[in-house]
């Protein structure tokens, strides 16, 4: 039962990781960018949310519906005044200007909320007992797991049936092919960046419901180890995402209890490498060679 224990916990800690690596995968697969700013929105709201409920008195579902909204807001403006500028530039311009935004988005959260970390209420309290109280699940757990299935599906779903979806898969394939025949890459990157967001925004508020305090730089290693995740599932594939997360949290919810607490990240980090070694292209990517 122990081990089962720990299971559920990575599981749940991994599906945050999950909806945290969708919103990097979707934007690498159809933007080619590495958006290194995501994490800080992740962290936007969890703030938004904590305001919404502490100060306004707002119900959670209201508070986690203005969270989505504000960062939806938030990664389009992201988008069209630090990414769009920069569509032709090289790579390591754009990488640069992520990370600029990264600890503009950090310092922004220090000016406005301080630098004193605020205690976040779960979104739902109480446990489920099993086996005669053997095992002992959070409700937290569950709606993160089944939180993160939803969207997983959802997410499929609407890339492979809308016309939005079609569009984004176009660009990803070939944005000046996409262009020609009349899909406007600009209007679906930005789509793009405003779903990703608002996955943010409520994966945020799932993993404050975790880590209850709440600071600037909360979502600094969620979001690198998110990064980690959608690389070690294949970046640009979203069934990878969703794999290299939940396997990511289970890796880690493991070495912490049977290796030790201090080396779990070293442990998950050195698993990555191990992976890539073996797998370039992540556990479901693909190779795409160079078009010259």
């Amino acid at each position: 039962m122990v081990f089962l224990s720990y299971l559920i916990s990575g599981l749940s800690l991994g599906s945050v990781y999950a909806i945290i690596a969708l919103g990097y995968t979707m934007v690498y697969g159809i933007a080619k960018m590495l958006n290194f700013a995501h994490g800080d929105v992740i962290m936007v709201g969890g703030y938004i949310c904590f305001i919404a409920t502490t100060n306004l008195g707002l119900p959670v579902w209201l508070a986690v519906i203005l969270s989505m909204a504000a960062c939806t807001v938030l990664g389009v403006v992201i988008e069209g005044l630090a990414y769009k500028p920069l569509r032709q530039a090289p790579a390591l311009a754009v990488l640069i200007t992520a990370i600029g935004v990264s600890y503009f988005l950090q310092n922004a959260a220090l000016l406005i909320w301080g630098a004193n970390p605020k205690m976040f209420s779960p979104v739902v309290t109480g446990t489920l007992q099993l086996f005669d109280g053997q095992l002992t699940i959070s409700y937290v757990s569950l709606l993160t797991i089944a939180a993160c299935i939803v969207i997983m599906i959802a997410l499929t779903l609407y890339i492979n049936k809308s016309k939005m979806g079609k569009a984004m898969r176009a660009v990803s394939e070939d944005k000046g092919a996409a262009q020609l025949m009349g899909i406007h890459v600009n209007r679906t990157i930005s789509t793009t960046f405003a779903i990703g967001s608002a996955l943010a925004a409520v994966a945020g508020v799932l993993y404050c419901s975790f880590s209850p305090m709440l600071m600037p730089t909360t979502g600094s290693m969620p979001g690198i180890k998110a990064f980690t995740a959608a690389v070690f599932g294949g970046i640009g594939s979203i069934p990878g995402a969703f794999l290299g997360g939940i396997l990511l949290g289970i890796i880690e919810s493991l070495a912490k209890a049977y290796i030790s607490t201090n080396m779990a990240n070293s442990i998950v980090f050195a698993v990555l490498i191990v992976v890539l070694v073996v797998k370039p292209t992540g556990l479901l990517g693909k190779y795409v060679p160079e078009k010259v």
